[in-house]
């Protein structure tokens, strides 16, 4: 009784004085941008560890700012999958856009919250401020899957229009929620042993092409529109321009330029989510010039849920290997999230606590995979956005991220917020989508640069990427070594899958890594340094060679010379 007396004294002077609604904190901080030719002085504020007591109004401000900074990453996923299966249209494309946001919000709660597996060693969820959100390994699936998906019947086309094919999207999700658990089982081996299996010299390459097949889409929308690609598009809402025109050129850029200058001069909130800065000055330059319409937002009911559109659920065999190449590449990206986390939370990054925070975390990683399926949501992973936050606003307190919670599913419950989402013109969203997808493949540089880049190493890496990086650049490399056109419709399933797995570029990158990986042993240190040293001291003979060869010749020179000078003074 005393224990409930105690709570509820310190949730009324959280709400009733003026230390526990706003504390000391200096809130100016986060919104002084930085002024040209100004110099701003250092703040030193205080750390809130994961479980600290913080101001209530507080939590609310970084709560937001985490919601703000992940937005981006949350709302692209469902809008370029609606459009591949033609659902952008529909209710079905607007109700993607808010089951995003309302699924990522209670899935984050998940791995925020770590739960304990009774009788076990095991946890579900990390404990720390890990957030969650549509996964963008998805989308090169998808924007093979589907196609084929039309080629082969599965979705209807009328006089060559390809109509909306909510089948499609139920066999993605439902071959998602199969495919998640291998991340489930694979949760149970300890992090050493994946880190071995699946060293960066693997993941990195796939992460890496990740983001090269999606920049392409996110281009050719900056353009004008990656379905009317070199046609007239009608992307620009209310003016049909042929695609690569010059305004929406300008669009795309005014975006671009916001960010940039977003995270130069910017506020540190503005500086965390300067990708939706640029969103919002792009959408506001478009309506001014009339690349703006309120259709989607009049047609958005007013609020809504998951589960209001239902999928039917059919597991699609050709995407099999490529989700499960997928689910492996988000293990191990929660891995390294997790690290950073726990890193700028101030917390160990090795030792018993800190794995046991990566096996809950890559176990509700995988388990979210399940859930998000169900929940009519493509495959969902641990985001590294808000790690930025944490680093520059030095608050890790789960406080926060429960609020980042609350406001995702807020906006995914206020619908018209998805219709908001939905009317932005292709090439402001081209424009935004392009820079995300580009910082995709920059995480798998990133991710590469830890390796040792021994010459095992390189050889490895030049043989995986290879064949992977050929599929993404000639997309339909493969699609001409099976020719079947019988009746058959099982050998002509079994063939579409191996023409999809062979031209989805990050898979097959990704089994060729962990092969070559474990095939080809690591030469030792050892044989490294006698190597160079042989290389060295062969290079020096063979130098003095060239310096003894070359001294020999001179001298043969200046005789001659000496002779001819002797021959003409005696003449």
């Amino acid at each position: 009784m005393s224990e409930i007396k105690s709570f509820g004294k310190r949730i009324l002077k959280k709400w009733t004085t003026r230390e526990g609604f706003f504390g000391d904190y200096d809130y100016g901080y986060l919104f002084m941008p930085e002024i040209p030719f100004t110099k701003k002085a250092p703040k030193t504020q205080p750390f809130f560890g994961l479980n600290s007591e913080m101001p209530l109004f507080l939590g609310f401000v970084l709560g937001f700012q985490h919601a703000l900074a992940m937005l981006a990453g949350v709302v692209t996923p469902p809008i370029i999958i609606g459009a591949v299966a033609n659902l952008s249209g529909t209710d079905q494309g607007q109700y993607l856009v808010s089951a995003s946001l309302i699924t990522t919000g209670l899935l984050s709660a998940i791995q925020i919250t770590r739960f304990h597996i009774w009788g076990t060693k095991y946890y579900v969820g990390t404990g720390l401020l890990s957030v969650v959100g549509t996964s963008f390994a998805t989308i090169s699936i998808v924007t093979k899957a589907i196609p084929l998906m039309y080629k082969t019947g599965i979705c209807e086309t009328i006089n060559g229009v390809e109509q909306a094919c909510p089948d499609a999207y139920g066999r993605i999700i439902a071959t998602s929620c199969v495919t998640a658990l291998i991340e489930i089982l694979l949760s149970f081996i300890p992090p050493k042993a994946l880190q071995k299996i699946f060293p960066p010299l693997v993941t990195g390459p796939v992460v890496l092409l990740i983001g090269i097949s999606l920049v392409e889409s996110g281009f050719q929308d900056w353009m004008g529109g990656s379905g009317c690609y070199g046609d007239v598009c009608p992307s620009a809402h209310g003016t049909t321009a042929p695609w690569g025109s010059g305004q929406f050129l300008g669009l795309g850029f005014v975006v671009y330029l916001t960010i940039i200058l977003a995270e130069r001069f910017g506020s540190p909130i503005m500086k965390s989510c300067a990708v939706i800065v640029g969103l919002l000055v792009g959408c506001i330059v478009g309506s001014a010039t009339g690349y703006f319409t309120h259709e989607n937002i009049d047609a958005a009911p007013a609020a809504t849920f998951i589960w209001v559109h239902t999928f039917k659920l059919k597991v699609y065999g050709p995407i099999v290997l490529p989700f499960l190449a997928a689910y492996i590449v988000l293990m191990m990206e929660a891995i390294g999230d997790i690290t950073a986390t726990s890193d700028v939370s101030r917390l160990e990054v090795e030792g018993e606590a800190y794995e046991s925070r990566v096996q809950g975390g890559v176990l509700a990683d995988g388990l979210n995979g399940v859930l998000s399926g169900l929940m009519t949501m493509t495959p969902f992973s641990t985001f590294a956005q808000n790690n930025g936050v944490i680093s520059v606003t030095k608050c890790a307190s789960r406080s926060a991220g429960y609020w980042c919670c609350f406001f995702l599913i807020v906006m995914g419950v206020f619908a018209k917020f998805g219709g908001v989402i939905l009317s932005i013109a292709k090439p402001v969203l081209g424009g935004m989508t392009s820079f995300l997808f580009c910082s995709v493949a920059v995480s798998g540089l990133k991710i590469i640069s830890t390796t040792e880049f021994t010459r095992r190493d390189r050889f490895v890496l030049t043989a995986s990427l290879l064949p992977g990086l050929g599929a993404t650049l000639v997309s339909d490399w493969f699609s001409y070594v099976f020719t079947y056109t019988g009746g058959n419709t099982a050998k002509e399933g079994f063939f579409n899958a191996i023409v999809l797995v062979m031209e989805t570029g990050f898979a097959l990158t990704g089994f060729l890594g962990v092969i070559l990986n474990l095939l080809i042993p690591q030469v030792s240190d050892d044989i490294e340094e006698i190597n160079e040293v042989v290389l060295e001291v062969v290079g020096s003979a063979d130098q003095r060679g060239l310096d003894a060869y070359a001294a020999k010749e001179n001298m043969k020179l200046e005789s001659l010379r000496s002779n001819e000078q002797s021959k003409n003074s005696s003449a």
